[in-house]
């Protein structure tokens, strides 16, 4: 017998906008950017419709099965006669309206990420200039459960490592320098935890 579906008891934030005060990065929180109805909404149905696949990489000569599942969108005429991915959904559409009007960047392209359970995770890494540019923007909305946003900078240790909690609906906005001066992680966990949906909207550059 189901007493409750998951998203009773996933955690919104408290609201409102947070500038972070860090050298070499331009970083800003939206906490409950969504309300908790239409991340709930957002939640179950990207989780129950996307097209979830494994994705391997090439590490130290080794290829590995990254520990979580994605799904990739790109508007069509980005990708030229050949490209080929599913058409972007009206959840989709309706999300990346939302976030284009509030940030007031246009973006061509998401990466949605599933984090099944604490197992999955993402480990320390920038985002590639070569695919999105240098000073590449990105804005990451989170549905589900809330995970860790770790970041750490590339040159200068003195500097603590910051921790970004990410709740049910929230946005989180990169730019500036700071794929160029800033690392960052979503750490695994031993605890028992229920999935994570994250939504990466990103502008691809490529040469047709």
């Amino acid at each position: 017998m189901i007493l409750f579906n998951d998203t009773e008891i996933f955690t919104s934030g408290s609201g409102g906008k947070k500038k972070f005060d860090l050298p070499d990065t331009e970083l800003m929180l939206y906490d409950n950017f969504f309300t908790k109805e239409e991340s709930d909404n957002y939640y179950t149905t990207l989780l129950n419709n996307t097209p979830w696949q494994e994705y391997a990489m090439e590490i130290y000569d080794k290829t590995v099965t990254v520990p979580r599942m994605i799904s990739w969108y790109e508007d069509s005429d980005n990708l030229g006669a050949d490209g080929t991915k599913p058409d972007w959904t009206p959840e989709l559409l309706s999300i990346r309206e939302r976030v284009e009007k509030e940030t007031q960047v246009k973006f061509n392209s998401v990466l949605l990420n599933l984090y099944r359970n604490g197992k999955d995770g993402v480990a320390w890494h920038s985002d590639r200039e070569q695919n999105f540019g240098t000073d590449a923007i990105i804005a990451s909305v989170s549905f589900g459960e809330t995970r860790m946003f770790r970041l750490r900078h590339k040159f200068r240790k003195e500097i603590p490592q910051v921790e970004i909690p990410l709740h049910h609906g929230s946005l989180l906005l990169m730019a500036g320098t700071t794929q160029s001066f800033w690392q960052h992680q979503v750490p695994k966990t031993a605890k028992d935890i229920l999935p994570r949906i994250n939504l990466t909207f990103r502008q691809v550059k490529r040469q047709l």
